[in-house]
């Protein structure tokens, strides 16, 4: 029996193989003839914005994006080893702990349960694909739960097998179109292309496991993917790259001429925020390729101060533009690997040896000036959201706190909801200092709107409205209703003759009006 299940996975496995090179010979054949136009076609677009902006062009333009998405997704699924990523030991676990972090924006209302076993076992292979197999995983489980449910991800081995289980309560899949899942173009969302399953089918097979699919409409999807563990773990190291290097370059030389290649191998590194930086580059006009530059030229110069402004710069922009800081982690981890790649192969081709003490103190400093600038990086950031968050603390106290002017002399202040302790303090620093300002005469408080009011915020109502007394400026209740009567009168307001009492807001008004009238 287990033969002939192992028979069925590889028949599997062929199968789906099979159809990725047919798609890969299609898109081979129309990369060329349909990529450039469009890409040309993008441009003129472009042209056109800048002279005249025009809703219609916005709407090509987006269109157009979208058709060259679906494209480039069709020319990465045609080969799923995408470029020449070496093989390494991959703790499952420790990837899957790292992909959620690129969610948590999106996990509020998501309840997230994860039961990790045997987390020093290891598989081998190409962690970046499995990096963003994950990543479509998890993605497709939240986005089939509309923003709320429960996301359980496990880890165990069984039988010298790794085994992952991500399960979701979302919408499930029809039971029909199982067996289509990971095909090509197939998807159960509408505005779906499949290529992510795609990718995810591929990634699976071409590492010799086995991923299977439960699913009942309404009720949730499980994915389980099954890897074989690695019998012996193979030390993790640096990689020789093919580089261009030159007798007498310096490293920022050798980094500079080789720009494209540190940029190919830094998308290697980073697979899953490589398909964020377009859309980060239009929420927050930041450059991820150009700003990663600029980080190693200031590390490799020791250019510490600029690095520490550029830091704080980048900070402020992820912070204004509340970008996910996962993927800023992510990406800058990846840079400082990138950077010892290129440093290594340029030990190798340029041949100067390089003593231990040497070596290690280049080490230190480099990672010293990584660390230095996510210092400062978070710092900034922090800084910019707190200064933020007490802004809108400060807008949302005035709007709790809405003194209307009728006229120069009088005012309304309508209060509604909860009154308690903390919303006391803002009130009376809010009254008295606009009795100051504006030399307000008499104050209407309308109470209607007030759904409950804390026994201990009572006693310190009743000193407001006696602070008001004590600017000289009148105070008339309205709105009063029964329940909140028996608690100003428990806590001694009859007492107060400065308070004037009237059923309703309208008729305050009519009376103030009138008295005002009679006095001219």
């Amino acid at each position: 029996m287990k033969y002939e299940e192992a028979e069925n996975v590889d028949s599997n496995s062929d199968s789906h193989l099979s159809q990725l090179a047919s798609v890969g010979q299609i898109a081979a054949g129309i990369a060329h003839e349909v990529k450039n136009p469009l890409t040309a076609v993008k441009g003129f677009l472009q042209l056109l914005q800048q002279e005249e902006k025009h809703e219609y062009i916005n709407i090509a333009q987006t269109e157009l994006d979208h058709a060259l998405s679906t494209l480039n997704n069709l020319l990465q699924v045609s080969k799923p080893d995408l470029e020449d990523e070496p093989s390494q030991t991959i703790y499952v676990s420790v990837e899957l702990e790292s992909v959620l972090n690129l969610f948590q924006d999106k996990l509020y209302d998501i309840e997230v349960i994860t039961d990790f076993k045997n987390t020093n076992i290891g598989i081998y292979g190409k962690k970046n694909q499995f990096k963003k197999a994950f990543f479509n995983l998890i993605k497709n489980a939240i986005e089939s739960m509309n923003g709320k449910g429960t996301l359980t991800i496990t880890h165990e081995t069984i039988d010298g097998e790794v085994v992952v289980k991500i399960k979701d309560t979302g919408v499930g899949i029809p039971e029909d179109k199982l067996s289509l899942l990971g095909t090509p173009f197939f998807s159960t969302k509408a505005d779906g292309t499949g290529m992510g399953l795609t990718q995810v089918f591929s990634v699976i097979y071409q590492h010799g496991g086995n991923i299977a699919v439960e699913s009942s409409e309404e009720y949730g999807t499980t994915f389980t993917i099954k890897m074989v563990q690695q019998s012996q773990l193979i030390q993790r190291g640096v990689n020789k790259l093919s580089l261009h290097y030159e007798e007498g370059y310096s490293i920022k030389d050798f980094i500079f001429e080789n720009r494209h290649a540190f940029e190919h191998r830094l998308l290697d590194e980073a697979i899953n925020v490589k398909d964020k930086i377009e859309e980060i580059h239009k929420i927050g006009n930041i450059n991820l390729l150009e700003n990663a530059h600029k980080l190693v030229l200031y590390v490799v110069n020791e250019q510490a101060h600029e690095l520490i402004l550029f830091a704080k710069q980048e900070g402020i922009a992820w912070a204004k533009y509340s970008l996910t800081l996962a993927f800023k982690l992510e990406w800058v981890q990846a840079i400082r690997r990138t950077l010892w790649d290129f440093l290594y192969n340029y030990d190798l081709l340029s041949k100067v040896e390089i003593d231990k003490e040497a070596f290690y103190a280049m080490e230190k400093n480099i990672n010293e000036q990584i660390d230095q600038f996510l210092t400062y990086f978070f710092i900034s950031y922090s800084k910019y959201k707190d200064e933020l968050l007490d802004r809108e603390r400060k807008l949302v106290e005035n709007l709790s706190v809405p003194i209307i002017p009728i006229n120069p002399q009088i005012c309304i202040l309508p209060l509604i909801g909860r009154l308690d302790q903390q919303r006391i303090i803002p009130i009376q620093n809010k009254v008295l200092d606009e009795i100051e300002t504006n030399h307000i005469q008499t104050l209407i408080m309308d109470l209607s709107g007030i759904a409950y009011m804390e026994v201990e915020a009572t006693d310190n109502f009743i000193k407001i409205i006696d602070g008001i007394s004590m600017m000289g400026c009148k105070t008339i209740l309205t709105g009063l209703r029964a329940e909140m009567v028996k608690s100003l009168i428990a806590s001694g307001i009859s007492s107060n003759s400065q308070i004037e009492y009237k059923g309703t807001l309208k008729q305050a008004l009519n009376d103030v009006f009138l008295m005002n009238e009679l006095s001219i």
